[in-house]
């Protein structure tokens, strides 16, 4: 490899090579808190050179681009990895963590999300999309001493072993209808008087059915709700935010190559979009576990966020990465707060163990009422906006009908998100009164996800004038 291929690559270099120091080091220098900070200050310097540094070629080996787009999602992936670090500081010491170990995986993680979103070839989708896959198996289970972690850590691995079967076999079915792995050419190659390839189509169906895994698209999404309940909250928010969005942000130009051709895929995508909301809003509405809640959540909002996929264009690319930052804002924010939630004794998991503890933890338990008004849409947070930019989208486009049912599934889940809600302020005696001081980390993070929220909601003119200029 160039040197200047090593300067286009620096932030994914200083990911990977700073969690490969910190997991060697660490057989040295075992520790926990400065591991954590360590790991902070790689990914927000990764996050700093994929800001201010202009790399010097435009396409690395064939496999991965350095356009003002993939540096961009590499800088979301990267800052999400340093949140997940902070508020994992004071739960990491909770549950007696290996710093270094912990630390490292985060890092290599956020090293293969952002190689996904900057892939120019199959083979380097399947690369950035593994690498992150394989670390996240780890970490889901990571908590030993949760049955339920080990239990959740192993349907993602039975699951994502499937998924990457099909992934590998979409990509060989595409590379042997087209010869190539690089996607522009193997994009249009699968293209034949304006129509796909019978091959190509049929690659095309596995790779979906491998993303449809990933992202937890209906019927796909089972193993969802079991591994968000299991993983580490902390590693819960990151798999509901960062992992899909890095898929989602490779999916974008995949279906951009392929323009009018594409309208099989996209009629696949479209159906899948309609079950994902409808089922995905009506099995939400009875749980009483906020993480599986949060789970059935994000299975929703993927609904959406294929509206965006479908419109395509400068329109759609717009709206998919607006959707995604506030949507990450919130998620993430609802998560940090069952982190920040925690004791030594576990985590908060069903509704019932928030019962009146909006009169003990006031500040936490208003936050996530904020998070969860703007997950619902409601204004003038930031979710309104993200929604109504999103449908609005659709509507200019011509799919009324996903608008439609986007708008009915968005009104349907003020319900489930108001559930625990009404529970932490309700007049019953609380039912928990150990849990810790929240730590400086997780006020910090939960400061700024709820700031951003509140910010973008009520002048999110910003926001929309950077997600322009990324195109």
């Amino acid at each position: 490899m160039s040197f200047a291929a090593i300067q286009s690559l620096l932030p994914y270099i200083i990911l990977a090579l700073g969690a490969t120091l910190v997991l060697l080091l660490g057989a040295w220098f075992p520790g926990r808190r400065g591991w954590l900070y360590c790991g902070v200050v790689i990914a927000g310097v990764a996050a700093l050179c994929s800001a201010v540094y202009e790399p010097t070629l435009t396409e690395v080996g064939g496999m991965f681009v350095t356009t003002v787009y993939a540096r961009f999602c590499s800088i979301m992936w990267a800052l999400l990895v340093a949140m997940t670090l902070l508020v994992s500081r004071r739960y990491a010491d909770m549950m007696r963590f290996p710093g270094s170990e912990y630390t490292a995986l985060l890092l290599f993680a956020g090293a293969g999300m952002g190689l996904l979103s900057a892939a120019s070839s199959l083979f380097g989708v399947f690369l950035g999309l593994e690498s992150f896959t394989l670390v996240i198996y780890v970490l889901i289970a990571f908590n030993r001493e949760d049955d339920r972690s080990s239990e959740a850590g192993i349907k993602y691995l039975v699951f994502g072993a499937v998924a990457t079967g099909f992934i590998a076999f979409g990509i060989a079915l595409i590379y042997t209808a087209v010869g190539t792995f690089h996607l522009p050419e193997a994009m249009t190659g699968l293209i034949v008087d304006g129509r796909l390839r019978a091959l190509g189509l049929a690659g095309w169906a596995m790779l979906l059915v491998a993303i449809g895994f990933k992202i937890s698209l209906v019927p796909f999404h089972l193993w969802t709700p079991d591994v968000y309940q299991g993983a580490p909250a902390p590693v819960s928010g990151l798999l509901a935010t960062a992992a899909k969005g890095a898929v989602l942000t490779a999916l974008l130009p995949l279906l951009s190559l392929l323009g009018d051709a594409g309208a099989d895929v996209k009629s696949i995508l479209w159906v899948l979009a309609i079950i994902t909301m409808l089922l995905g809003t009506f099995v939400a509405l009875p749980q009483s576990n906020i993480k599986r809640m949060l789970a059935y959540s994000s299975v929703v909002h993927m609904g959406y966020l294929i509206m965006a996929l479908l419109v395509g264009g400068i329109d759609g690319s717009k709206a998919l990465l607006t959707y995604l930052i506030i949507y990450s804002f919130s998620t993430f924010g609802a998560f940090a707060v069952v982190t920040s939630l925690s004791s030594p004794r576990g985590e908060i998991q069903e509704y019932s163990d928030l019962r009146g503890i909006g009169y003990l933890y006031p500040k936490r338990t208003i936050i996530l009422a904020l998070f969860m008004f703007s997950l619902a849409g409601i204004p003038p947070l930031a979710g309104f906006f993200a929604k109504f930019s999103l449908f609005r989208t659709a509507l200019a486009h011509g799919y009324g009908g996903l608008a439609v049912v986007g708008i009915f599934s968005s009104l349907v889940s003020v319900y489930y998100y108001l559930k625990p809600v009404i529970s932490m302020f309700m007049q019953d005696q609380a039912v928990l009164t150990d849990i810790e001081k929240s730590s400086g980390e997780e006020n910090f993070v939960l400061a700024c996800c709820t700031c951003a929220i509140i910010f973008f909601g009520v002048y999110p003119t910003p926001l929309f004038n950077l997600v322009a200029a990324v195109f």
